[in-house]
């Protein structure tokens, strides 16, 4: 795949921010490892922070056999995927951002979120009659593909809708999701009004997102989505910087824009559609995360990226030992946590800055 290249730095003091960003790099990478000993440490059963060490130093011999399943089959598949979602969700957000050149740009706006919704409603609620066949071939593979299903159609049928020829509208592409985004709303409002009441319950579940029930199946059925859409930052990281420009002063610069915009919108809907998929809908963290970055590193998206899927995933671990620990032995969909600490933070950020909708540090 070509380098997507620009003939300069974007950006003032170039140097400085560099070594600020590499800095910031480290600090969330070992922000990221705490919050994975912490993921793996806590819980309302089983092994704790001492149980976790014997196990890391070779000592496993030394655990009692519950211990050693609640670490091995429980936690760290736990942790592995909440790593993969976080940092999907963190990536694929300051890609959104910067495609669309604003900090309220989320992964839900080219329709992956709302397609996953409404495909993984539909198998809820029509699972055990019209989709019982699907159903029962799949079997736990079932809810999860049909979210993926429904995030990857949405956005292909927005991008037809915002393309003409050969050229896509970012505009066109907001506003078609949100029509797009009423219509699934309506749809799952319909097939709501028809689900009886385990289904209802097991929607409101879903809608609110959890880590629970994770096995390394969903870890390997995630990791290459996410790969990707973290592979291709050195690809994308410079076009996001002159996309800041315009599309037009991008496309003089030599940035191949409409490729650009393929890339990123099919990347991003690929790994959103997955996350849903096995973790259910967790909002803000493809917001705040990229959003507070930017404010401290600046727009360089050669750091701002990697940070993202870094602090995404560090985000998302702690937020989920919250949700397992703050009404132990019961467990809080991880959806709230993240709520609760990502829309006050976001408003502090929008009440904080003039006019609240430039694009952060530009």
């Amino acid at each position: 795949m070509k380098s997507l290249t620009l003939p300069f730095h974007l950006g003032e003091d170039n140097g400085d921010r560099s070594r600020l960003g590499m800095a910031m790099l480290v600090v969330l990478t070992l922000l990221l490892v705490i919050a994975c000993l912490i993921s793996l440490g806590s819980g309302p059963t089983g092994a704790d922070l001492g149980h976790l060490w014997l196990y890391l130093t070779g000592r496993s011999a030394e655990l009692a056999v519950q211990e050693r399943v609640v670490l091995e089959a429980v936690r760290l598949p736990r942790t592995a995927l909440g790593v993969l979602v976080g940092a999907g969700l963190g990536v694929s957000g300051a890609m959104m951002q910067g495609l669309f050149r604003n900090p309220l740009a989320d992964p839900g706006i080219v329709g992956v979120t709302s397609g996953a919704a409404l495909f993984a409603v539909a198998g809820i609620v029509l699972g055990a009659s019209v989709l019982a066949p699907v159903s029962m071939l799949l079997g736990s593979h079932f809810l999860p593909l049909m979210a993926f299903l429904g995030g990857l159609l949405n956005t292909w049928v927005l991008y037809l809708i915002a393309t003409r020829d050969g050229e896509t509208s970012t505009s066109k592409l907001i506003l078609s999701g949100i029509a797009v985004g009423a219509l699934s709303l309506a749809a799952m409002g319909l097939l709501i009004f028809m689900a009886d009441d385990r289904q209802l319950r097991d929607i409101t579940f879903w809608n609110l997102g959890s880590l629970g029930g994770a096995t390394f199946t969903r870890v390997l059925s995630i990791l290459p989505f996410v790969a990707v859409v973290t592979g291709i930052i050195p690809f994308v990281a410079r076009g996001l910087d002159a996309l800041i420009l315009g599309d037009a002063a991008a496309f003089h610069m030599g940035i191949p824009v409409q490729r650009l915009k393929r890339l990123v919108i099919l990347a991003v809907a690929a790994a959103c559609g997955a996350t849903v998929a096995v973790a259910g809908s967790i909002g803000f963290v493809g917001i705040v995360v990229p959003h507070l970055l930017r404010l401290v590193i600046g727009p360089s998206h050669r750091f701002l990226l990697p940070g993202s899927a870094l602090g995404g995933a560090a985000l998302l671990l702690i937020a989920d030992s919250v949700a397992r620990t703050i009404v132990s032995p019961a467990e809080l969909p991880i959806g709230i946590i993240t709520a609760l600490f990502g829309a006050p933070v976001f408003l502090m950020l929008l009440l904080g800055r003039k006019g609240g909708a430039g694009m952060g540090g530009l």
